[in-house]
């Protein structure tokens, strides 16, 4: 499950058992990224902390199932395939369109934008989130000023960029300590949006 020991939920105690009751999806299964973290509780605590608030908190104005495909690009740009693969699912699930949601996949995975079935406000989005992750110090003035122009207020334009960040962030994670899908169920995710605290996964 990953390259470093982990202690899995039936033998957690203590303060590592409460959090991951707090995480846990159907059968107390735990995703691996999440148990990566199990020999620092704390570092798991402000991991969940981070994706709740920037993926699935009730403030957030750019619907979710998009914050999902910046997830999903972002990911394939990193050649995280376990992100991929856990986002994309949840993106299925969100967006209620699997053809739609195929034809998103294909052409990130072919990185053609342009052919993906997105208005022009998500594709400069798109745009804003690769030059982030792959020139992150190219980054200038005008590139916000791109998102405000396609129709982006400043408040969406911090989602955009905190979803970037975030994923930039789970990628090494994942990447950094050999995470696999092995035992996850994929797709799931904190659909309580309007309690910050409620970090179960269905």
């Amino acid at each position: 499950m990953s390259w470093i020991k982990t202690v899995p939920f039936d033998q957690a105690s203590g303060k590592l058992r409460k959090l991951y009751e707090r995480v846990t999806g159907p059968n107390n299964n735990v995703d691996n990224i999440m148990m990566a973290h199990s020999l620092r509780p704390h570092s798991m605590e402000g991991h969940m902390a981070l994706y709740k608030n920037v993926l699935h908190h009730s403030a957030n104005k750019v619907p979710k199932w998009f914050l999902e495909v910046l997830g999903v690009w972002v990911s394939s740009l990193n050649q995280c395939s376990y992100c991929v693969e856990h986002h994309f699912n949840g993106l299925q699930r969100l967006l209620k369109d699997p053809d739609r949601g195929h034809a998103i996949r294909a052409a990130i995975e072919a990185e053609t934008l342009s052919t993906a079935p997105l208005d022009e406000a998500q594709i400069a989005a798109m745009t804003y989130a690769r030059k982030l992750t792959e020139s992150p110090a190219e980054m200038v003035k005008a590139d916000v000023q791109a998102l405000r122009d396609a129709g982006w207020d400043d408040g969406e334009i911090l989602e955009i960029n905190q979803v970037c960040a975030y994923f930039a962030y789970a990628n090494r994670t994942v990447l950094g300590l050999g995470c696999s899908t092995e035992g996850d169920i994929l797709g799931l995710s904190p659909n309580n949006s309007d309690d910050p605290e409620d970090w179960g996964h269905t």
